[in-house]
This record gives structure tokens, C-alpha cells and sequence, in this order.
């Protein structure tokens, strides 16, 4: 399949997927906002700005997890579970986002890790993803992601996007730990 159609069929899943989500899991999307909203009657949601495609910004929604510098109680089971990470639907739908791709980062980790140089440019010409290879094995540190990131830029197929919604499908069922440990062997 040529990038055109690829891109544009991804494009179509993109939102597909994202307007399913959004439909089948509002009941627990509502549930979560109302746990998050009485647990402090603060913001149930957490902005951030992020670099995406063509290193333009955008402001990356997900669930909020922490009070006062801490992890709350279900924000470390959100996070464990990658529920935290939903609401980016929103950014999806938006275009700002893509179902799979590298994950979004900040300026500032762009700046840290010494990414704005020409050699990792793939990175900015794929969309940035709320799963990807990066995020489904994390913990290794930047080298790998980065290697996780090119080999997704290179080897992107519709297949192999659902291949990766498929585990990160277990991760929210069964939780990144034991995900991750499985991907390991």
C-alpha cells in the first residue's frame, strides 16, 4: 500500500476508532471525570502542550493523575492501566493525534534528549500516536524508544498498527506491567 493510501486509511480508522471509543466507553469516561472531580473538586482533566507532526504544538488531553506534585490513589491505577491516556480521542479526532504513532512530547524533552537534530526528522513526519511501540514496551529509556520509533516509521502498515492496538487493547484490561512483561520475552 503507497503512503497516500495508507495515510488516508489510517486516517479513516483514526476516527472510526476514536468516535466508537468515545461512544462505548462514555459511560466509564463519566464514571472516571466524577471519581477525579470528588476526589478534590479540582480540574478533571490535564493539559499539556506537545510537539506532533511537523513539529507543530498542540494541547494534549488526558485524565488528570496528581494533586499537589503526588499521584492520587486512581491516578496511579488510571496510569496503570492507561485509562489516563483516553481522552486523547479528543486530540485524534482533531487531528492532532493519530491511534499509533511515536509518543508526543514536549518541547522540553525534545530539547533534553537532543532530538531536534535532522537524523530524527522521521519522527516528525508521522503523527504522534496514543499507543505505540515506544509506549507498549516503556521503561528502557531514549535510545530505545527512539530505535522503537524508526522501526515504526519504517515498517508502519495497517496491520501492524492494529498488532499494536491489539496489546495496547490488554494493557487497559490487564495493565501495562504485565503487558510489558510478556513483550520482554
Amino acid at each position: 500500500m503507497s503512503d497516500k493510501h495508507y495515510n488516508k486509511f489510517k486516517r479513516l480508522f483514526d476516527v472510526l476508532s476514536s468516535c466508537i471509543g468515545l461512544i462505548v466507553l462514555s459511560p466509564l469516561l463519566l464514571v472516571i471525570s466524577l471519581m477525579i472531580y470528588w476526589q478534590d473538586r479540582g480540574s478533571v482533566f490535564y493539559f499539556q502542550k506537545r510537539v506532533g507532526i511537523y513539529r507543530q504544538e498542540f494541547t494534549l488531553i488526558k485524565f488528570r493523575t496528581m494533586k499537589n506534585n503526588n499521584i492520587t490513589r486512581l491516578g496511579k491505577w488510571l496510569r496503570a492501566t492507561g485509562i489516563d491516556e483516553l481522552p486523547q480521542l479528543i486530540n485524534v479526532l482533531k487531528n492532532e493525534m493519530s491511534i499509533v504513532g511515536p509518543r508526543p512530547l514536549t518541547k522540553e524533552d525534545v530539547a533534553r534528549l537532543g532530538w531536534n537534530e535532522y537524523r530524527y526528522q522521521y519522527r516528525w513526519n508521522i503523527f504522534p500516536g496514543i499507543t505505540g511501540l515506544a509506549q507498549l514496551y516503556g521503561g528502557y529509556g531514549a535510545r530505545m524508544s527512539c530505535y522503537l520509533d524508526r522501526m515504526y516509521s519504517k515498517r508502519k502498515s495497517f496491520m501492524f498498527d492494529l498488532l499494536i492496538v491489539f496489546y495496547s487493547v490488554f494493557v487497559n484490561v490487564i495493565g501495562k506491567k504485565h503487558v510489558r512483561s510478556f513483550l520482554r520475552r
